[in-house]
């Protein structure tokens, strides 16, 4: 956790004082952007299908990826067709772009590669709209569209916004870029759909409006599974008293080390890289015995490493979400949108 952070999470009055100006000019150009858009001075697209956004206000892994997955899921179950569409964070692509199995991180993003990995098709591109008439242009047949990531992307009209949240961190100091870890204020959760709580219950510091429909999603770990042989599969406590090292990039690595920690397995060492890290072999601890990583990290590392000795040792530790009540069931009737199940 870099200073910037500790400051989001546990403030100093002083730092939060000298940032304030800064958090002014943030809340001005964010505000009036907002603005412009509300008003029409800017206008909004809209696709041919319903769209459903999946965001959150504050910056940070909060559990969009798995909540998205487990949407594919549960809609691909229900005979529903459906695609992402997504900025593609950390790829060079800007136009928009199918993700494809064999597409490199560095050029899509690595949560598109894993959301494609579902079976979905996923296109990526800066303009979101355009990624959106891409996807339906390839895939017809689709009837409902995910936007990842897209909560602050107004040019994309949208069906249905979903904001996820972490139950633990909650919003921080409740403060905007960079003295806090907001892109918009608190209030903007009273205008959302439907509010998606990752990890326990609504924050006390949170208040609501009581019709604002409320799910709890939970992360469960499943059993490691070796990345050049997913066959083979151990639960993560069996790794203990060998010389592992936990290693993670993505947006609250912490979440990770402490998932591992509830499977029983303490690590020798946690490395943590920052959010959309381009891995090298280098980062591999050569004097580990295992290896155990994200599946969001382990769809870069399979195309970067080459030395048959460093992916032995790489293990990787899935986890499936579960929501309560069903979502997917609430986003087709409010979208109505019948199923084939």
């Amino acid at each position: 956790m870099n200073w910037l952070e500790r400051q989001w999470y546990r403030p100093r009055p002083a730092l939060t004082a000298l940032l304030a100006p800064l958090e002014g000019l943030f809340a001005l150009a964010s505000g009036l952007r907002r603005l412009a858009f509300r008003r029409g001075w800017l206008a909004s697209e809209r696709l041919p299908a319903p769209v459903a956004v999946i965001g959150n206000i504050n910056v940070g892994g909060v559990g969009k990826t798995p909540l998205t997955l487990a949407l594919l899921a549960g809609l691909r179950e229900r005979g529903v067709p459906v695609g992402v569409i997504s900025r593609g964070y950390g790829g060079s692509a800007r136009a928009p772009t199918l993700v494809r199995a064999d597409s490199a991180a560095a050029e899509v993003g690595d949560e598109p590669l894993l959301l494609a990995a579902s079976g979905a098709p996923v296109v990526v591109g800066c303009d979101r709209v355009a990624a959106g008439r891409l996807l339906l242009r390839l895939h017809p047949e689709v009837q409902l569209i995910l936007a990842d990531d897209g909560l602050q992307h107004y040019r994309l009209a949208r069906d249905l916004e979903l904001a996820v949240l972490d139950g633990r961190r909650g919003v921080g100091n409740g403060h905007l870029l960079p003295a806090g870890p907001l892109r918009e204020p608190v209030s903007r959760l009273a205008k959302v759909d439907a509010l998606v709580v990752n990890g326990g219950p609504l924050p006390a510091a949170l208040t609501l409006p009581a019709q604002t429909p409320r799910f709890e999603m939970r992360l469960a770990a499943g059993d490691c599974y070796r990345l050049d042989d997913p066959g083979q599969t151990r639960p993560a406590r069996d790794f203990a008293g060998e010389r592992v090292t936990a290693l993670a990039g993505i947006g609250h690595p912490e979440r990770f080390f402490a998932t591992l920690a509830e499977q029983g397995l303490t690590p020798r060492r946690c490395l943590s890289f920052p959010d959309h890290h381009a891995f090298a072999a280098a980062d591999i601890p050569a004097d580990a015995d295992a290896v155990i990583v994200t599946a969001k990290d382990a769809v870069k590392l399979a195309r970067v490493l080459q030395d048959e000795a460093l992916r032995a040792k790489l293990w990787v530790l899935p986890v499936q979400a579960s929501l309560v009540p069903d979502l997917c069931d609430w986003i087709l009737a409010r979208l109505k949108i019948r199923h084939g199940r």
